[in-house]
């Protein structure tokens, strides 16, 4: 055996650097389902299904090209598995076959790299880790761009990748529209009446492949989170390019009005969900944003939508990977706002009564998904207002979602949205009170708690923990701009001290467990 060619499982790209020179007669591709990488943080089953189907089937296809793969499956027996980790599994097969030379392209996780060079230099053999092609914006590049700036802005950042990939410009190199972001235009909610006409997912019927890899979930992991009763996930990448092209066609037409917007028992709304098979690399971000563009320019999206998903996909997708390959590994321990919580029980299994969370965490534990501002302005939002540790929220965020891949799970909520990294991401903590959610959904309508109340029984657990975070972190926000408007309201509220007496009080029993419950 010449090279050992690594493939993870969020690498499954037939086209990356790994297969470049190639030869079926001298080297081996070598994948492996670890048993580590689904207990490390404790895994939803469609998490765990979803990565192991995914990889299945492509293992399978690089067979019926006649490339010779290693690759080693999870059974429900854990006594069969050859190894609990990466370097475990990788050492005994390097003993067995002795390859010269191991290769894997970049990898998304710091925790795995290192795992794998330690590995490497154990077995005295060569690690070759190669560009990852699939993003628009190299890890270099980044640094460049990064480089003696003294705040990472994404906005700039996201005019630079428009202006040097030709996105959405025009011919005299200005912005099409006239307009670098459309922001303005994309926070509609649905109004008393609720969506109408809203598009039918597409969804994935299971094959014997991922029907097996079920079985075998929820015999082996049984008491893990989450439901196996909605895989309708595409694993391959035909059925990621359907999953595109029937967003396209269908969603993203309404997407940038309503991407901000809520409703009762409604996951996906106008979302495409293509996050998934994008960190797994059954998709290329290029044909995302190429498609989207072929929309506007054939009359069948708006700009304001198109705009809105290249702007996640071009713009914030690839600053969140540049932050973290700049900033890592200290990055993980950074911790702004000296939070120490776990994250509440009702994360893991959504039993609560605040409707607002039971929606979320419904989407969740369903379908390891929900869209952004679920995580951020509810799931996220309570956990920064009750003090949870950042990290600890990123490793549940890791366990839940199908999409969650470290490189982009760990700057979105411990940087995004827990201002764990104290603006390097997000240039203020993204706080509110039950206000906000009342806006942007019908949840408060149904909810025993009154969205408008700081104190009392029937007082929002929001608005309560809103107003003692703002207090609590005076200091360490007076100084904010962004949030000066909040600080001044918080100054005001201090003048009458039986108030803020109360509502320390209040947020005080909700943080030692008494909130939604």
């Amino acid at each position: 055996m010449r090279n050992l060619v690594l493939v993870l499982g969020d690498q499954l790209d037939s086209k990356s650097a790994a297969f470049d020179g190639f030869d079926k007669t001298q080297d081996v591709v070598w994948m492996a389902e670890v048993a580590q990488e689904n207990t490390h943080v404790w895994c939803h089953k469609l998490r765990i299904a979803y990565f192991l189907s995914a990889m299945r089937h492509f293992r399978d296809q690089l067979c019926t090209r006649k490339i010779q793969v290693a690759y080693h499956e999870l059974t429900p027996d854990p006594g069969r598995d050859r190894g609990s980790s990466f370097s475990e599994i990788l050492t005994h097969d390097v003993q067995e076959h002795g390859p010269e030379k191991l290769i894997v392209v970049e990898l998304g996780d710091w925790r795995v790299r290192a795992e794998l060079q330690s590995a490497a230099e154990s077995l005295d053999i060569e690690l070759e880790i190669r560009p990852d092609r699939h993003f628009y914006c190299s890890t270099e590049e980044f640094q460049s761009w990064a480089s003696g700036k003294q705040n990472f802005v994404m906005e700039f950042f996201y005019r630079w990748m428009r202006t040097k990939h030709d996105v959405l410009m025009d011919t005299h190199g200005k912005p099409v529209g006239g307009q670098w972001n459309l922001d303005h235009d994309n926070r509609e909610s649905f109004g008393k009446a609720g969506p109408s006409e809203c598009p039918t997912p597409k969804t994935f019927k299971p094959d014997a492949t991922t029907r097996d890899v079920i079985a075998m979930v929820e015999q082996r992991f049984a008491d893990h989170p989450g439901s196996l009763e909605h895989f309708l996930l595409p694993v391959t990448r035909r059925q990621a390019l359907s999953m595109l092209k029937h967003f396209i066609e269908h969603t993203l037409p309404n997407f940038g009005r309503y991407e901000d917007a809520m409703w009762t028992d409604e996951a996906f709304l106008y979302h495409s969900r293509l996050s998934a098979p994008l960190n797994l690399k059954l998709l290329d971000p290029r044909e995302c944003v190429e498609a989207a563009m072929i929309a506007h320019h054939n009359g069948s999206a708006s700009l304001n939508s198109v705009e809105g998903f290249v702007r996640q996909v071009l713009g914030w997708r690839e600053f969140i990977r540049g932050i973290y390959w700049r900033e890592m590994p200290e990055y993980a321990e950074l911790n702004f706002l000296e939070h120490d919580r776990d994250v509440p029980s009702f994360f893991w299994d959504g039993d609560t009564d605040m409707e607002c969370v039971r929606q979320s965490m419904q989407h969740v534990i369903n379908h390891g998904y929900s869209h952004h501002i679920h995580r951020l302005m509810v799931l996220g939002n309570l956990s920064q207002l009750l003090g949870v540790h950042p990290l600890k929220f990123h490793e549940w965020h890791m366990a839940m979602y199908v999409d969650a891949v470290d490189w982009v799970s760990l700057p979105n909520t411990l940087g995004m949205s827990q201002f764990g990294d104290g603006g390097i991401v997000g240039t203020k903590p993204y706080c509110s009170t039950g206000n906000y959610i009342n806006k942007m959904s019908p949840f408060c309508r149904n909810c025993r708690y009154d969205y408008r109340k700081r104190t009392g029984d029937d007082a929002c657990p929001f608005t309560t923990l809103y107003w003692d975070f703002l207090d609590r972190n005076y200091e360490r926000l007076k100084d904010n701009h962004r949030i000066s408007f909040a600080i001044k309201n918080v100054e005001k509220r201090r003048e009458d001290d039986t108030e803020m007496t109360a509502i320390r009080r209040q947020a005080s029993e909700l943080q030692n467990g008494q909130c939604g419950r």
